[in-house]
């Protein structure tokens, strides 16, 4: 019999999305296999560098040694603070200059048209483009001009993208979701203003893509903040646990899956 194809929906939310790499870890450890990747904002910068064929443990050297004066490069603000070019840069360097078709596995990437609220999914083309316009959160970033669009971070419009990685031909979907609302944070920036209002306002959109995925998993990750990288092990570890956590439910989902007749 054929076994079902598996695919994994990243969501965004800033520095906890490290928790992604924990999730992955414990997947590929328990020998699940991942058959595709659809990812928004740092969903997709976790998708892009495994699927450019960088291992886990460089993934986990990489991501602890991650720092935002490394790719942060402040602009006079017009549309947004942060120029981008570093961090586009840095994408392009670690994916070896490599378009999303040339990946080891199918890999989406989601950003958000700012002119027509359309969402836009990237398959072709450079990674390190792509990848830099979904993750540009709006006020923070400034987009990202590509076609005479102008795109901005894709959790805007899909912040965990299951009906993506469906549509790439996913039997079953395996969720990931670190950007819950954090309760009484403490607000004390433009960046915190602005991402608290995004978590906030996708709250309801993300309860339906629960029922829409198989299997959703939520790392706890809200008492840290999506800006800092400075628990990036501890954030990594709790994807590791709610992965742990879920491996019954993913073995009952793979086990029951009936090939379509």
């Amino acid at each position: 019999m054929q076994r079902p194809k598996i695919g994994l929906a990243l969501g965004s939310g800033g520095a906890r999305g490290f928790a992604h790499l924990g999730v992955i870890k414990v997947l590929k450890d328990e020998g699940i296999p991942i058959d595709m990747i659809a990812g928004s904002s740092m969903g997709a910068l976790v998708a892009s560098f495994y699927a450019a064929g960088l291992d886990l443990d460089q993934l986990y050297r990489l991501s602890t040694a991650f720092r935002r004066k490394y790719y942060l490069d402040f602009t006079v603000p017009k549309m947004g603070f942060i120029a981008g070019k570093r961090v586009k840069e840095l994408v392009r360097i670690f994916t070896h200059n490599k378009n999303i078709e040339q990946l080891d596995i199918p890999v989406a990437i989601v950003a958000t048209d700012l002119m027509t609220g359309e969402k836009v999914v990237f398959k072709t083309g450079p990674v390190a483009d792509a990848v830099r316009a979904s993750i540009a959160i709006p006020g923070i970033f400034v987009p990202e001009k590509w076609n005479n669009r102008i795109l901005v971070d894709g959790g805007v419009v899909d912040r965990v993208p299951v009906s993506v990685v469906k549509e790439m031909g996913a039997d079953i979907v395996i969720a990931v979701d670190v950007s819950q609302v954090k309760r009484d944070a403490e607000i004390t920036s433009i960046f915190d203003v602005i991402m608290q209002s995004i978590d906030i306002m996708q709250k309801e959109l993300v309860s339906y893509r629960e029922i829409a995925s198989d299997i959703m998993i939520r790392p706890q990750v809200q008492m840290y903040s999506s800006k800092s990288f400075t628990n990036i092990d501890e954030i990594i570890s709790i994807g590791e646990t709610e992965a742990r956590n879920q491996l019954a439910n993913i073995r009952n989902c793979l086990e029951n899956w009936k090939e379509p007749s």
